[in-house]
C-alpha cells in the first residue's frame, strides 16, 4: 500500500527488509545534529556509509593519500567508531524478549477493549484498561526505538 503511493512519505521504521523493499531514500542522523540522505533502501545506506572506510583503508594500503575530507572537517574531529557497552549489549540481548512481552501484554489489553458492552458495564474497568493499554503501547514504542539505537551502534562499530 505504502510502496504504491506516488508521492512522499516520511516513513520510521525499524524494520530493516520492510525499508528495503519500500524507500527510495534513507535520510538517517550522522550524530552532532547533522542528518545525510542516502539514496536506496537501508542496506544501501549501510553499503555507502561502509564505502568511505573501505576506500580509505585501500588507499593506505597502497601508499596513496586517502580521499580528501569535506571542508571544515579535521582529523583531530573525527570520531572513532563507537563500541558498545557491556549495558548495551545485555540490553540488545534482552529486549527482543521484553518487545515480545509488551506484545503480548498489548494483545491481552486490546482483547479486553474489544468487548463493546466494556464501557457501559464498568467504566472504572475501561478507564483503567485504556490507560495500561496506553502505557504499555508507549513501553513498546520505547524499547523498539532503544533496540533499533542499540543495532545501529552494534553495526557502527563494525560487528
Amino acid at each position: 500500500m505504502v510502496a504504491d503511493y506516488p508521492g512522499t512519505v516520511l516513513l520510521v521504521s525499524h524494520d530493516r527488509d520492510f525499508l528495503d523493499r519500500t524507500v527510495s531514500s534513507v535520510i538517517a542522523a550522522e550524530g552532532e545534529g547533522r542528518f545525510v540522505e542516502y539514496a536506496g533502501g537501508y542496506s544501501d545506506l549501510v553499503t555507502q556509509r561502509g564505502h568511505g572506510v573501505q576506500a580509505k583503508a585501500f588507499a593506505k594500503a597502497k601508499g596513496e593519500a586517502p580521499p580528501a575530507a569535506p571542508k571544515g572537517a579535521s582529523a583531530a574531529a573525527a570520531p572513532k567508531k563507537p563500541r558498545l557497552t557491556f549495558q548495551e549489549q545485555h540490553a540488545l540481548k534482552s529486549l527482543p524478549g521484553t518487545m515480545d512481552k509488551l506484545k503480548a501484554e498489548i494483545e491481552k489489553l486490546a482483547a479486553q477493549m474489544a468487548d463493546p458492552d466494556l464501557y457501559a458495564k464498568n467504566p472504572a474497568k475501561f478507564e483503567k484498561t485504556s490507560a495500561a493499554l496506553a502505557k504499555v503501547q508507549a513501553d513498546l514504542d520505547a524499547a523498539e526505538e532503544e533496540w533499533l539505537r542499540l543495532e545501529i551502534l552494534k553495526e557502527e562499530a563494525g560487528g
